[in-house]
């Protein structure tokens, strides 16, 4: 690690300010500026004229870009960083900018403006923090979210799939169906049974008949912990779902997967697990103070935490491999 300047506030300054990089993001996105010059529009007035902004307001926004490491600037000519074309370019295939709408939504950003109450209290400033019953917002992460999902979900699948097998598979909390979604595009025999609000399972059963597995999609709307769930599944999906309550809580709700699933059936946990000091990998120890900020009592919780749950719930040894920045945790049933 680079040694810091202690005779500069240059660092203090750069976090009070990085707020200003979400939305120079956020606004870059909304006027399509990457496609822009990513299909030959390089000079700000080019850039202008296709985004329908000002010359002056799209050669700053270019040039806080090109400071932030986005683009890079030869004269007065722009270009993407290569990171920047396959992640931000709307007709790149890897294209993932829509998931600003959701990071960035104003609620989400009103939870951090109160982050010093929620440090006091342990837990959100604003009620019940996004878990309100058929809360909105989350009808907004599955529209936005689900290109961000795509990798992990794609490597998911690729491990709990049985290939040329019927396999009945649970995706908790489905939200956008891409975990579930990954399966059944593997494997024709797949029956997925997604539950999560009924607001946001209409937009799941959209992809389901994108993808052409809607005759396949079966939707258990409701409460994840009071809904029927059904029985005799072979994997349990619970992506990105356990972070948002306490470990009791997580508990319970793992002994009624562990109910549904058949013998030898597992549950697939998808998580941002940081190390036991909760500093490293970065970004999942980060992901804590996205929880304390959001929830009443959520958390980012380590693999010895996530697998004694498991355990007190019912199921057998945990392992875990990373998918992309996040790790997936199995566990199968026990049948003690």
């Amino acid at each position: 690690m680079s040694a810091v300047d202690t005779s500069s506030p240059l660092r203090v300054l750069d976090a009070l300010n990085s707020f200003q990089r979400t939305f120079a993001l956020k606004a870059a996105i909304e006027l399509d500026l990457f496609r822009h010059i990513a299909a030959g529009a390089t000079r700000a007035p080019e850039i202008a004229a296709r985004a329908q902004a000002s010359d002056k307001g799209v050669r700053v926004l270019c040039d806080y870009l090109t400071i932030c490491g986005f683009l890079h600037k030869q004269g007065d000519s722009y270009a993407l960083a290569a990171d920047t074309a396959l992640f931000l370019d709307s007709r790149s295939p890897a294209y993932v900018g829509a998931g600003v709408f959701f990071l960035a939504h104003p609620r989400n950003v009103a939870f951090f403006a109160d982050l010093t109450e929620a440090v006091r209290r342990g837990g959100t400033a604003h009620g019940r923090g996004n878990l309100d019953t058929e809360a909105p917002i989350w009808v907004d992460f599955a529209r936005w979210m689900a290109p961000l999902s795509a990798l992990a979900a794609g490597a998911v699948a690729d491990v709990v799939n049985r290939p040329a097998q019927a396999m009945k598979v649970l995706d908790i909390a489905a939200g956008h169906g891409a975990y579930g979604l990954a399966i059944a595009r593997l494997n024709p025999r797949a029956e997925i049974y997604a539950q999560d609000w009924k607001n946001v399972l209409e937009l799941a059963r959209e992809r389901a008949e994108q993808a052409g597995a809607a005759a396949r999609y079966h939707l258990i709307p409701g409460d994840a912990f009071q809904v029927e769930l059904g029985s005799g599944y072979d994997v349990a999906l619970l992506p990105n779902f356990l972070h948002h309550f306490d470990q009791p809580t997580n508990v319970g709700l793992l002994r009624g997967v562990r109910e549904a699933l058949a013998p030898g059936g597992q549950a697939a946990v998808v998580e941002f697990v940081p190390d036991d000091d909760r500093v490293a990998p970065a970004a999942a120890a980060a992901f804590s103070l996205t929880m304390l900020a959001s929830t009443e009592r959520g958390d980012a919780y380590t693999f010895r935490e996530l697998e004694a749950m498991l355990r007190e719930a019912g199921f057998g040894a945990a392992r875990a491999r990373a998918v992309g920045p996040q790790t997936l945790v199995l566990a199968e049933r026990s049948e003690r």
